[in-house]
């Protein structure tokens, strides 16, 4: 039985509504007054439930969808895009996954775990960048990868203080594991806590999860009630499309979004959208669900229209082309720069550890200069998270508008920081000018003049202004 506040996977997410609610998409597909009253629901921007959803990804007229998702886009995120590196520090792996090449029987993988001083070199390399938040990425491993060893890796990068370069935030995308250790990320400082469920639909996952922990459907799908409950405010979801049925993952992550909502108040902070890749031992082609450009693009405008709050991310998986349309339909944060092997960022690697195929090759000043030319604002902003606004105080902002207070003032000033730091002269002097045109975009006229007063601190050295 269907039960969104439930705690139990089963019924949460129930295969039963699912497949119900597909069937309900094929008999309402040739509805245009149901349809066109869903659309008008959602311009309102209190979002769509995960039927609604899908019947407009699937019937709607794709001009008006993705018209929808650039208004409630701007309406919630402005023309801001948050940046953000991976950084991977084991793919020693203990699962059988079918679809990721850390899998324990793939012998042609060279398996490497960075020691301390190598993630202090990458993160040090990272922050040369201009990087200042991180997803940190590990294999699943009791021996290699313990809790204790995320804990201390994220106390190594945290506590690196280089030139004006500092990590800010870190999220965490590592497998599921117990309250206790989420205890400790918390205390640890973790941002984001990022698990994807690379597909919903039971018998599937157990095809492809052969052996090892993750096996246990019921153990990874509950692992965000279980990171909540333990005191961690935000967490990130994602499903790999190419896995299963795209409707029916769409549904899926949508019912899951619902349940977050209806049992601890707080939906996703972030929804990630990857499709699977070629990487050592895979071929995309073998699995039989991909889904071509745009039905990438269709899925992610409904996404933003059906959970207009949550933050959209697009990884370097992703091709350039490909990132550039979905930035135009909702997609509020993106990876830049991004290695995926392990100890990838300080020097080129000789031995093939990577997770996946990076498509978008662009250095982190290519795409931040990118962005600027295309009219974003590229944005180092950290400041939510350091000033307590996560879980359920940054949900309220965010759903009200209020968080445009805080987002455009913090996205320019840690944009100023990478410009006077990082920036090649030709994107210093575009971002510069990009700044001049947004400050007066600042709604709080005293909230105006504090962050022009800070721009020039920042001209002057100083560093790590937030309101």
């Amino acid at each position: 039985m269907y039960n969104a506040g439930s705690m139990s996977a089963g019924e949460f997410i129930s295969h039963e509504e699912i497949m119900d609610a597909i069937d309900w998409v094929e008999q309402n597909k040739h509805n245009e007054n149901l349809i066109r009253q869903l659309l008008q629901k959602a311009s309102e921007n209190k979002g769509l439930n995960h039927r609604e959803a899908a019947l407009l990804l699937e019937a709607g007229d794709k001009d008006e969808i993705f018209r929808l998702a650039r208004r409630i886009k701007e309406a919630f995120y402005g023309n801001r895009i948050v940046l953000f590196a991976p950084l991977y520090l084991s793919n020693y792996c203990v699962n059988g996954c079918l679809y990721c090449p850390y899998h324990s029987q793939n012998k042609t993988m060279a398996r490497k775990k960075l020691l301390q001083e190598e993630i202090r070199r990458e993160a040090i390399t990272l922050q040369d960048m201009g990087h200042k938040r991180l997803a940190i990425e590990s294999g699943e491993d009791p021996v290699n990868n313990p809790i204790e060893y995320i804990v201390e890796s994220m106390e190594t990068i945290y506590g690196i203080k280089h030139k004006n370069g500092a990590i800010r935030r870190m999220n965490v995308n590592i497998a599921a594991t117990t309250e206790d250790d989420y205890k400790l990320l918390k205390d640890t400082g973790i941002g984001t806590y990022i698990l994807f469920q690379e597909t919903y639909n039971r018998e599937r996952y157990k095809e492809l999860h052969p052996s090892g922990p993750k096996s246990d459907y019921e153990w990874h799908t509950e692992a965000m009630d279980r990171a909540m409950q333990s005191g961690i405010d935000d967490v990130g979801l994602g499903v790999l499309f190419g896995l299963e049925r795209y409707l029916y993952e769409f549904i899926a992550i949508l019912m899951h979004a619902e349940h977050l909502e209806a049992a601890h108040g707080v939906g996703p902070h972030t929804i990630s959208v990857p499709r699977i890749r070629a990487a050592e031992g895979i071929n995309p082609g073998s699995f039989r669900n991909g889904i071509d450009d745009e039905t990438f693009a269709r899925i992610a405008a409904c996404l933003r229209i059906s959970v207009p709050y949550t933050g959209i991310i697009v990884s370097t998986r992703e091709s350039e082309e490909s990132r550039k349309k979905v930035l135009e339909l909702g997609v509020s944060q993106i990876s830049g720069g991004s290695r995926t092997s392990v100890g990838g960022y300080e020097k080129e690697e000789k031995e093939n550890t990577k997770q996946f195929k990076v498509n978008d090759n662009r250095t982190l000043d290519e795409v931040v200069n990118w962005l600027i030319k295309d009219k974003f604002i590229p944005s180092f902003c950290t400041a939510c998270y350091r000033e307590g606004r996560t879980g359920d105080r940054f949900m309220s902002l965010c759903k009200s508008g209020q968080i445009q207070n805080c987002c455009l003032p913090n996205a320019l000033m840690t944009l100023q920081e990478y410009l006077i730091d990082y920036a090649k002269d030709g994107t210093r002097s575009a971002g510069e000018e990009l700044i001049k045109g947004e400050i007066g975009n600042i709604p709080n006229e005293k909230t105006r003049s504090i962050v022009i007063e800070h721009l020039e601190e920042i001209k002057q050295g100083r560093r790590d202004f937030r309101v």
